[in-house]
């Protein structure tokens, strides 16, 4: 039926549906906009948390991988401790054939090699002063000179830090004043 041919009343009812509709419409997209909105703000916190646990997995993963490094570099200090005790006996290290010196020392480096590419780095207290937090003093010596009272005069055991964090203390001796 046209509105040409409907009477005001009915005019007036269809009017008056079509206001209710209206009505009713904007309601319907305001609760689908709300819903919309909620089922984003949803995914969007799912995708923060799924960002969130993966950097937490890789800082983990760093860790574990830093733990379990430090344990076989630590394993390893022995071995290191043995090649430079071997190289310290000259005349025992001079009898040796010296193709075979010369392989050990290849291995000798690449093991040096790789520990440091793994981030150990030897300590060096020859001459700095004596430093409780990285040194382990196992013997005083007389000194004549004052300036090196104090300080690393000998050096027994090499000490060695992994990433700036101390894995063995170097074993020194300490020059101690004459009196």
């Amino acid at each position: 039926m046209s509105l040409l041919t409907m009477s005001d009343d009915t005019k007036k009812e269809a009017a008056a549906t079509e206001v209710s509709h209206a009505k009713k419409q904007p309601s319907e997209i305001d609760k689908i906009k709300a819903e919309r909105d909620e089922y984003l703000a949803g995914w969007q916190r799912a995708k923060a948390d799924a960002v969130n646990a993966s950097k937490r997995m890789a800082e983990d993963m760093k860790t574990f991988r830093a733990m379990a490094t430090e344990g076989l570099i630590e394993e390893l200090l022995p071995v290191l401790q043995s090649f430079e005790m071997a190289f310290a006996n000259k005349e025992a290290w001079e009898k040796a054939d010296k193709n075979w010196r010369t392989g050990i020392e290849h291995i000798h480096a690449q093991l040096k090699g790789v520990l440091a590419a793994n981030g150990l780095a030897e300590i060096d207290p020859i001459s700095k002063p004596f430093d409780p937090n990285l040194h382990e003093a196992v013997e005083y010596e007389k000194v004549k000179d004052v300036k090196q009272e104090n300080m690393v005069v000998k050096v027994i055991e090499k000490g060695y830090s992994l990433g700036g964090k101390l894995v063995r203390p170097a074993k020194v001796v300490v020059g101690e004043k004459n009196s």
